[in-house]
C-alpha cells in the first residue's frame, strides 16, 4: 500500500467535522491530517499541512465555500470535494462549484441517518481517493478552451439517436460536448450520476447555454430531434418504441452497477430498441457503469465513442468500456462533439480491433 491520501476537512459544524473524520478514518488508505471551522483557518492549514484533498462545506460563516473555492483554484489548485445539502439551493450552488473546479460532491450527512452511514462511508472514501488521483491544475483551462464558442457544424442525419453516460467530472464534460452541437442535432439521452433535484437544476443550466433544448426527462416524453433528455436523479432512463415514435421510459427499479440512474440501463435499452441507428458516448467517471451496455450497443451495430484518458477527470468508466471492447473511437473531450457528428454522418470508423471478436 502506498502513502495514504491526506485530507483536510473544512466545515463550520463541529459535529459534521467529527462525523466525516470518523467515516474517513475507517479506511487505512486515508489519513485525516486536520480540520478547520472556517476558510481562514483552512487557508493556514492548507499551507502547513499540504493535504492531497480538501472536503469543503458550501455554507460557512465569514467566507462562503464558493468564494473560498475560487481562491483555492486561483492560488493553489487542488482536488476539492464539496459537501452539499440535497436542496434546490444546494444543487444550484454545487453545480457552480463544479464549474469553478471542484472535483465532485457528496450529500451532507444528516444527524439521524444511522442506517445510511455504511453506504455514506463507502461513497465518501471512494470519492476522496478518486479526487486524489485527478489532474486538477490543468482542468479549468482545458474546460474553458473546450467550451469556448466556435463554428458549430451542421448535421443532415435524421435517423440517429445519441445516448451519453457520465459520472465524476461529467457535469463540465457534458457542458463542453453539448455546447458544441447544433440545434438540429439528433435527439440525445443523458444519464449523469446525480441525486434528485440536482438533475433538474443541471438541465436548466444547460438549457440556458446550449443550442439544443435541454430538460429533465419525463416518463412517456416523445423523443424529438434538437432535444436533450437528462435522466432524473431518482430514476433509470430507458428508450422505448410506441408505433413509429421513440419515447423516454422512467423506472425506479433497483440500482444497477451501484447507480440509479444507471448508464448501463440506458445503453442496453439503446442496443435493444435503436440498434444500428444508435450512437453511444461514455465520458469521464469513476467505476464501470456503462461498460457492458456500451459493448451491447456496439454488438448491435451502434457507433460508440469514449473520452480519452488525458482529458478525463477520472478515467474509470471510459477506460473499462475501452478495455472490454465497447469503444470504437477514443478522443479528447474537445473532439467528442465532432465525433458525434461524424457518427451521425456515418464516418465513425473503428480505430481499434473489436476485443470480443479477437477473443473468438
Amino acid at each position: 500500500m502506498g502513502k495514504p491520501v491526506r485530507v483536510l476537512i473544512v466545515d463550520d459544524s463541529a459535529l459534521i467535522r467529527q462525523l466525516l473524520s470518523t467515516l474517513l478514518a475507517s479506511d487505512p488508505e486515508i489519513e485525516v491530517v486536520g480540520t478547520a471551522g472556517d476558510p481562514y483557518i483552512a487557508r493556514e492549514r492548507i499551507k502547513t499541512l499540504n493535504p492531497d484533498v480538501v472536503t469543503l462545506d458550501i455554507e460557512m460563516p465569514n467566507m462562503d465555500g464558493i468564494t473560498f473555492l475560487r481562491k483555492i483554484m486561483t492560488l493553489r489548485p487542488m482536488p476539492v470535494l464539496m459537501i452539499s445539502t440535497l436542496t434546490q439551493a444546494g444543487a444550484d450552488v454545487t453545480l457552480e462549484a463544479l464549474e469553478i473546479g471542484a472535483v465532485d460532491f457528496i450529500a451532507k450527512p444528516s444527524h439521524d441517518a444511522a442506517n445510511a452511514m455504511p453506504a455514506l462511508a463507502a461513497e465518501l472514501q471512494a470519492k476522496v481517493k478518486a479526487a486524489a488521483r485527478t489532474r486538477v491544475g490543468a482542468r479549468p483551462g482545458m474546460i474553458a478552451n473546450a467550451a469556448a464558442p466556435k463554428r458549430v457544424r451542421t448535421v443532415r442525419a435524421r435517423d440517429k439517436i445519441v445516448a451519453i453516460g457520465a459520472s465524476t467530472g461529467g457535469v463540465e464534460a457534458l457542458k463542453v460536448v453539448l455546447m458544441n452541437l447544433p440545434a438540429e442535432c439528433p435527439p440525445i439521452l443523458v444519464t449523469q450520476h446525480m441525486p434528485p433535484r440536482f438533475t433538474a437544476a443541471f438541465a436548466q443550466r444547460l438549457n440556458r447555454e446550449c443550442a439544443m433544448k435541454v430538460s429533465e426527462a419525463v416518463h412517456n416524453d416523445v423523443i424529438e430531434a434538437g432535444h436533450v433528455y437528462i435522466a432524473p436523479g431518482s430514476h433509470h432512463l430507458e428508450i422505448v418504441k410506441h408505433g413509429m415514435e421513440f419515447r423516454c421510459s422512467l423506472n425506479d427499479g433497483p440500482p444497477m452497477t451501484g447507480h440509479r440512474p444507471s448508464v448501463d440501463v440506458l445503453f442496453r435499452s439503446m442496443a435493444r430498441v435503436v440498434g444500428r441507428s444508435a450512437i453511444g458516448v461514455i465520458l469521464t467517471g469513476m467505476g464501470k457503469d456503462g461498460a457492458e451496455g456500451m459493448l451491447e450497443m456496439r454488438n448491435a451495430g451502434a457507433k460508440t465513442i469514449g473520452q480519452d484518458e488525458a482529458s478525463s477527470l477520472i478515467y474509470g468508466m471510459p477506460h473499462v468500456a475501452f478495455e472490454r471492447g465497447g469503444v470504437m473511437r477514443q478522443c479528447s473531450l474537445v473532439n467528442v462533439a465532432d465525433a458525434i457528428l461524424d457518427a451521425c454522418e456515418g464516418e465513425a470508423d473503428a480505430t481499434r480491433p473489436h476485443r470480443a471478436a479477437q477473443a473468438g
